[in-house]
């Protein structure tokens, strides 16, 4: 019982995880805080502290 517990348990977490991976809540939001150059998330609203970004 215990054993049909824990399987049940794993494939509930794996069906989320497809889930999760197919629609991702905010993700559009999360590429347009990257650095078009390096890559990194930037942290507030100010310009990315990488040397290809500075003028």
């Amino acid at each position: 019982m215990i054993i049909k517990g824990i399987f049940l348990f794993l494939a509930f977490i794996g069906v989320l995880g497809i889930f999760g991976k197919w629609r991702f809540p905010g993700q559009q939001k999360l590429s347009d805080a990257k650095c078009p150059n390096c890559q990194r998330y930037r942290i507030g609203k100010g310009p990315c502290q990488c040397q290809k970004c500075r003028p």
